[in-house]
This record gives structure tokens, C-alpha cells and sequence, in this order.
């Protein structure tokens, strides 16, 4: 068969989280990125879908969560998703580690990887993130929201995800049919110290890298974990060519499904991460107007007709606003 369109990278990564509020006033107020959907999860409208994005919610950095209230603690190990990292721009991490210890963010020292300055930090729920310092270019098609955030120091989407696979070989060799090139290896620092992190990079310029490191370690979904990570195909075109080569190599992904943002198809790889192919239309500022966005409760397709229903089963939030929120001096 042809070879499919390469993806560019990452589309966005979704998480489990627990408290709604809580994972509101983390991602919106002390991390600084937009509340730019707020609904609800398409397969189970019991609970809440939270996407957290720029300010325009580009492509390549939405970082997406269902708060499921009742759900365990999870544990990160193989077949996830287990570190997801973000793009800032070169001289905020001094800003960023001031900034957790006034939000007393658990956060590590900061580690070379690749000859980039990385800051491991932990989510309230536990779920493992990265800062990683990159020179932003002036074209680059992220547009920082500055809320709470200054644009000197703003996340500019995604930079990469781990992937922790007990033997890795075939998630490579799916990585490069998927438009990846291998780029490097180096030993791994932290938790994984000694084994070897392999990184695989896509031509885009947000969210391109992919890495892989070898683990054993026992994993569960729950608080705190990766539920998947979705990949730009940008067009209907570029998902089917992306679906048939998948299918090639003895995966069984899904017909495409309808997310009324973009369409999506969904497969386990190799190693049991769980992927997603993204179109990068029709975007969220689809059903809203841009500057609106996050501001209601969007209940996309049928369930528009179920609103009193799902309504009354969901947690009050309240969305941080700048204006509200007392200035720490």
C-alpha cells in the first residue's frame, strides 16, 4: 500500500482527573492555559469533558480531561502514556518554579534531556507533566493565553509524550509508519534511570516529539493516568490513508467517530497505549464564538435535548477568572 500522510504530532492528550473544580483551578489559574470546551464525555455524559488549550484552541495543545469523582488513584506503567510534556519558551523556568512554590505544585529538580531544560512537575491528582524549555519561533502557531500567565512565560502547546511500552519494537516501527523519524537515544534520568529513552519526532512544529522507554512496571487506569493520546490527521483524506495503514499492520482501529470538534478514529497500539487520529477540524470555535469559548456548557449533538437531565447530574464549577482572584504579593 501507498504510504499514509504523516501526522505533524500530537492533537491533544486526555487525562483522568478527579475533583472537576479542582482540575479547573489547576489547569486554568496556576498553569495559565484556556478553558476552551466545556462539556461533557461523549460516551459516558455523566461526567464532565474539560479541554484546556491556548487561546485560540490550536491543534497541538489541548490538554483534555474527564473528571470521573469517584474513580481510584491510578498507577503509571506500560501500555500508557506516561509523562506529557509542554513547550515554554526559553528563560521560564525560574518564573515557573516561583510560580509552584506560590501554588505549591509538587515539582522536581530540573533534568537535561536531549539538550533541553525539562521541569518534572505532578497535577493534583498525581498525573506526571513536564515543562520544557524551546526557543519559540516568531511564526509559530500556538497563540499563548495570557489570563493569568504572562506571554513571556506562557505554555505554548505540547512538546511530547513518554510512552512506557514493555517491548517497544513494534510501537517504533508504528511510530515511523505514522510519519515519525527516530532521532535520537540517550540514557533515561529519574525513575527510569539506566534504561534507553528512544525519540521519534514528526514534522509539525508543536507537539512533534514522541518517546519511547522499555518498562515492566505494572500499570492502572485511574486518577492521576493518561486515557489516550490523539495524533493530527488533519483532513478526512489524511485519517483514512493513517486508518488503512494501521489496519495494514494487524491493528483494528475504529470507523471514524464523530466528536463533533473533529472526527476521530481510535486503535490500541502494540504495547496497549491507547491512539487516537484526529481530524484537526472543524475546531472548537465550531459552535461558539472564540472569545466565548468555555463559557457555557456545550452539549454537542443529541444530548443537546437531555441538557436538564445531564445538567442536574453534574458538579457546579466555577471557571477562575483573573479579575477575581486575589493578587499574591
Amino acid at each position: 500500500m501507498t504510504n499514509p500522510t504523516p501526522t505533524p504530532g500530537i492533537h491533544h492528550v486526555t487525562c483522568i482527573a478527579g475533583d472537576p473544580q479542582q482540575n479547573l483551578d489547576f489547569w486554568v489559574e496556576t498553569l495559565g492555559l484556556r478553558l476552551a470546551k466545556r462539556s461533557i464525555n461523549q460516551d459516558d455524559p455523566s461526567t464532565y469533558h474539560f479541554f484546556f488549550t491556548d487561546a485560540e484552541g490550536n491543534p497541538g495543545t489541548s490538554m483534555t480531561f474527564f473528571p470521573w469523582e469517584n474513580m481510584s488513584r491510578g498507577k503509571v506503567g506500560t501500555g500508557q502514556v506516561s509523562r506529557t510534556a509542554f513547550r515554554v519558551p526559553e528563560g521560564s523556568l525560574d518564573y515557573w518554579e516561583d510560580r509552584f512554590d506560590q501554588y505549591d505544585v509538587d515539582y522536581d529538580e530540573r533534568i537535561e534531556r536531549f539538550g533541553e531544560t525539562v521541569l518534572p512537575f505532578r497535577d493534583p491528582d498525581g498525573l506526571p507533566v513536564e515543562l520544557v524549555e524551546v526557543e519559540i519561533p516568531d511564526d509559530d502557531p500556538t497563540v499563548p493565553w495570557t489570563e493569568f500567565v504572562p506571554e513571556e512565560s506562557a505554555i505554548r502547546g505540547f512538546h511530547s509524550v513518554t510512552l512506557w511500552i514493555a517491548d517497544p519494537e513494534a510501537t517504533t516501527d508504528l511510530l515511523k509508519t505514522m510519519g515519525f523519524d527516530e532521532v535520537g537515544t540517550e540514557q533515561a534520568q529519574g525513575d527510569m534511570a539506566g534504561d534507553e529513552r528512544r525519540r521519534f519526532a514528526a514534522e509539525g512544529p508543536v507537539g512533534k516529539y514522541v518517546d519511547v522507554l522499555p518498562t515492566i512496571e505494572s500499570s492502572r487506569q485511574g486518577l492521576g493516568t493518561v486515557h489516550h493520546v490523539a495524533f493530527q490527521t488533519p483532513t478526512d483524506e489524511d485519517q483514512e490513508s493513517m486508518r488503512k495503514a494501521v489496519q495494514s499492520k494487524g491493528l483494528r482501529p475504529t470507523q471514524q467517530i464523530n466528536r463533533h470538534w473533529f472526527r476521530s478514529v481510535y486503535f490500541r497500539e502494540f504495547g496497549g497505549v491507547l491512539f487516537e487520529l484526529a481530524t484537526n477540524g472543524p475546531g472548537y470555535a465550531s459552535d461558539e464564538p472564540l472569545d466565548e469559548l468555555g463559557e457555557r456548557l456545550v452539549l454537542p449533538g443529541e444530548f443537546e435535548a437531555r441538557r436538564d437531565e445531564i445538567e442536574a447530574g453534574l458538579t457546579d464549577v466555577t471557571i477562575p477568572r483573573a479579575g477575581s482572584v486575589e493578587a499574591d504579593d
